[in-house]
């Protein structure tokens, strides 16, 4: 197990997170924001558990609610070591137009622990397939998969209090992928074709601190702050798929405080 989390963190480390000199990086800057979760947890029996949880997400400065969800699932602990899990996510989401849209979202868990002294380290490897209406398909995924690698470690300080840390990896597996030849003088595409759902790239780094504090066997509150640095392409092209007009990175920095409640029995 200390193997395999050591050669996980040392592969996401070593993923290059550069750009081709042809796509203009675009910086959207940095942005505050909220979280607020509750979670509902049923012991069904031994090993066994099944939760429901609701989240909210606040933007702009703490200005605006631009995310609501919903999630129902289970999860089995297979032994001390291994634990897996399978849910269903409904998010409701404000795009930059403003116009809510709504995704369908299942993922897979399965996460390998090892324990310490007061220590608890663990990787979370999550396969994650968000649905989705899309206007253009040669621009945007229906289907988008994506691999969450997720590095934690606990510290067990009191018999109530369970300081974290984690950085959580996300990769797009199946982002639309074209083939062009760029002219920076006068800034055009040409030689332009359509290669389908092939690329492959990091777009999101996540860097968190927390601290779990259980108030009873039945109740607890997660206290954290998340540093989300975002590295979304933005491909615009006609409907046809024969014709590339941009091809952008848009990076971004977010930092979130959040709140969770959960009820367990």
């Amino acid at each position: 197990m200390k193997k395999l989390i050591i050669i996980s963190l040392a592969a996401m480390m070593a993923v290059p997170m550069s750009v081709r000199a042809e796509d203009e990086v675009v910086d959207d800057g940095t942005d505050f924001g909220g979280r607020v979760s509750a979670e509902v947890d049923k012991k069904l029996m031994k090993g066994l558990h099944t939760f429901v949880n609701g989240e909210a997400r606040l933007n702009d400065n703490f200005g605006n609610f631009y995310r609501y969800q919903g999630t129902v699932g289970a999860s089995y602990k297979v032994n001390d070591y291994l634990k897996t899990a399978l849910s269903y996510t409904f998010i409701e989401n404000k795009n930059s137009k403003d116009e809510w849209k709504i995704r369908n979202r299942f993922t897979f868990d399965i996460t390998g622990s090892y324990r310490f002294g007061d220590f608890k380290l663990s990787l979370r490897e999550r396969l994650q397939l968000t649905c989705k209406d899309v206007n253009n398909k040669y621009q945007d995924v229906a289907k988008g998969l994506t691999l969450r690698s997720r590095l934690m470690v606990q510290y067990k300080a009191l018999d109530a209090l369970t300081p974290y840390a984690y950085v959580d990896v996300r990769n797009t597996l199946n982002a639309p992928k074209w083939k062009y030849t760029f002219d920076d003088v006068r800034g055009i595409y040409s030689d332009c074709s359509w290669e389908g759902y092939k690329d492959v790239y990091i777009n999101r780094v996540r860097l968190s601190l927390g601290a779990e504090w259980e108030l009873s066997k039945q109740h607890s509150f997660d206290f954290f702050c998340l540093y989300d640095f975002c590295n979304e392409k933005d491909i615009d092209s006609n409907k046809k798929g024969t014709k590339l007009h941009l091809v952008e990175k848009h990076k971004s920095q977010n930092i979130s405080l959040g709140l969770g409640y959960k009820f367990s029995f």
